[in-house]
C-alpha cells in the first residue's frame, strides 16, 4: 500500500508533459510574468514573437553579444528591451532561456548567474543536451529551476529577422530534466512549449543525445562532408556540379548551409553518440560496397524498400 500511495504523489513525467499538452489550448494569461532570451538568432527570435503573439509572457528582455544583432532585432520590435548586457536582461526574469551555441553555456552561466532572480526558471534550445546540464548545472545558484529543452525545428538561415512564429508549430520539442528538477518548473516549460503549437515529450539527456545523433546530428555531418568533398573537385567539374544539381545534392547544400558556430559545437559536445552512428553508418557502407561491387542487386533492393517504408512513415507521422 505505502508504495501505491508515493506513486500517486510524483505522477509519471510524460503525464506531466501530456496533461500540459492537453490543457495548453485552454489555457489564456501569461505563463512568465518576464521572459529573458540570451541570443536572437533564428530560434530566440522565434521564440520571441510566438510568445509575443500567444501573450505567454508579460514582458521579453534580450541580450545579445553584437550590436548590429541587437540594433536589428530593435528594429523588428519583437522584444521590449533588447541589449547586450546580459546581466540587465535577466535581472528581473522569471524564465531565462538560453539561445546560444552549446559552447557558450559555461560562460554565459557564469555571467549571469549573480543577478538571477530568486526562483527563476533556467532553459535553453541545445541540440545536445548532456553537455547543458554538464556546463549549467554546477553554476547554477541555489534555488534556481534548470529545465533543458530542445524545441526540434529550425532552418538553414539565421540572425533575428530569419524568425517567426509558426517555426514551432506541430514540431516536437523535447524536455530532459534531470531526477532532482522541480516538477513544477517542468509542467511550466512544458505549457510554454505546447502553446509555441509544439507537441511535448520528455525523456533522458542521454537518451535524447543518442536519438539526435542519427535523426540531425549525423545527416548534418554527411551533408557537411558530401558538400564538401564537391567543393574540392577540379574546377570544370565543380562547376557543372553546380549547374547540374539534382534534388539531392540541392537537400544537402540546404543543410550544410546551416550556422557552423552553433554545428561545430554540437559534434564536439555530442562526441560519443555521434561517434557511434558514424561507425555504424562506416559499417553499413561497407556493405553496400562490397553489394554494388559484386553486383548483388537483390541486397540494394532490399535496402532501399526499407529505407523508403521509413520516408512513408515519416509523411504518416507528418513530420516530413
Amino acid at each position: 500500500m505505502a508504495k501505491k500511495k508515493a506513486a500517486k504523489k510524483k505522477p509519471a513525467a510524460k503525464k506531466v508533459v501530456k496533461k500540459a499538452t492537453k490543457k495548453a489550448a485552454k489555457k489564456a494569461g501569461p505563463i512568465f510574468p518576464v521572459m529573458a532570451l540570451i541570443g536572437i538568432g533564428l530560434i530566440g527570435s522565434s521564440i520571441a514573437r510566438v510568445a509575443r503573439q500567444e501573450k505567454l509572457v508579460g514582458r521579453i528582455q534580450v541580450a545579445t553579444r553584437r550590436k548590429e544583432t541587437a540594433a536589428t532585432a530593435r528594429k523588428l520590435k519583437i522584444a521590449d528591451d533588447v541589449g547586450t548586457d546580459m546581466a540587465k536582461a535577466v535581472k528581473n526574469a522569471d524564465f531565462v532561456v538560453l539561445c546560444t551555441p552549446v559552447g557558450a553555456n559555461a560562460e554565459v552561466m557564469a555571467t549571469i548567474a549573480p543577478y538571477l532572480k530568486p526562483g527563476a526558471i533556467i532553459s535553453d534550445v541545445g541540440s545536445v543536451k548532456q553537455a547543458v546540464i554538464r556546463d549549467i548545472a554546477p553554476r547554477l545558484p541555489k534555488g534556481m529551476h534548470l529545465v533543458p529543452a530542445h524545441p526540434v525545428a529550425g532552418t538553414e538561415h539565421s540572425g533575428p529577422e530569419a524568425g517567426f512564429a509558426e517555426l514551432f508549430r506541430g514540431r516536437w520539442c523535447i524536455i530532459t530534466p534531470t531526477p532532482e528538477t522541480d516538477r513544477a518548473a517542468v509542467a511550466k516549460v512544458a505549457e510554454f512549449w505546447a502553446r509555441c503549437g509544439s507537441d511535448v515529450e520528455e525523456m533522458s539527456a542521454d537518451h535524447h543525445d543518442k536519438i539526435l545523433a542519427i535523426t540531425s546530428h549525423l545527416p548534418h555531418l554527411i551533408a557537411y562532408t558530401i558538400v564538401g568533398t564537391a567543393t574540392d573537385l577540379e574546377d570544370s567539374i565543380k562547376s557543372e556540379v553546380i549547374k547540374f544539381a539534382a534534388g539531392g545534392f540541392r537537400d544537402f547544400t540546404r543543410i550544410a548551409a546551416s550556422d557552423p558556430t552553433m554545428w561545430r559545437d554540437v559534434f564536439l559536445n555530442n562526441r560519443e553518440g555521434v561517434l557511434e552512428m558514424l561507425q555504424r553508418l562506416q559499417e553499413d557502407l561497407t556493405v553496400l560496397q562490397r553489394a554494388i561491387r559484386w553486383g548483388e542487386g537483390d541486397k540494394l533492393f532490399d535496402l532501399f524498400t526499407r529505407t523508403r517504408a521509413v520516408r512513408r512513415a515519416l509523411i504518416d507521422a507528418k513530420q516530413a
